[in-house]
């Protein structure tokens, strides 16, 4: 499983990994909206609201059917996968000021790159992961200024058990206000 919040590398994560390792990709998002998964559109998101039981049993389905390795994207993959389905959930991280950024560039409104750097921030993935599959199957990944490829190469290398699966690697409310740039987020959010 490959998770984080919007705009952190997921799915150009999770298809290079697919690719690598010869497994069925399952993106989440794609999903909803190909087989109509949803319950509807929130207007305020401008995104579809999955019908998190119905995409959980497709989930179910998929993996049943398939031969090989499945890798499963996306940033509500945590709630959708049954915990004995998951071998190792990686809960991909990046500096908040670069997510802003790449929010920004991808048109988010200024609301929805506010709920998403907060989520960075807090850790919401990382908790929601942790909470569901405990911590001997998550992994966390500070993505923040890495190729793809090399990010790829450290998860082949913590499913291959060449390197450690590790949790604590970033802590973005330390850094911003190591920086004195804490009070200035906690505004913005």
């Amino acid at each position: 499983m490959v998770t984080g919040t919007p705009g952190v590398g997921k799915t150009v994560i999770s298809e290079l990994l697919a690719s690598r390792i010869k497994a069925r990709l399952i993106s989440l998002g794609d999903l909803v909206k190909r087989e109509g998964l949803h319950t509807g559109l929130d207007r305020k998101r401008d995104t579809f609201v999955a019908d998190l039981e119905k995409v959980s049993e497709r989930v179910k389905e998929i993996i049943a059917q398939s031969a090989e390795e499945v890798v499963i994207e996306g940033h509500y993959a945590i709630d959708v996968a049954s915990p004995e389905d998951v071998r190792l959930a990686f809960v991909l991280r990046r500096d908040p000021e670069d997510l802003r950024r790449i929010l920004r560039e991808r048109s988010y409104r200024e609301e929805k790159v506010r709920e998403n750097l907060a989520a960075e921030i807090l850790d919401v993935c990382l908790y929601d992961a942790v909470k569901r599959l405990g911590t001997s199957k998550v992994c966390e990944i500070d993505v923040t200024a890495r190729r793809a490829e090399d990010v790829v190469e450290e998860v082949l290398q913590v499913l291959h058990g060449t390197k450690e699966c590790r949790l604590g690697v970033v802590d973005w409310l330390g850094k911003l206000e190591g920086q004195g740039k804490l009070d200035e987020y906690l505004k913005e959010l």
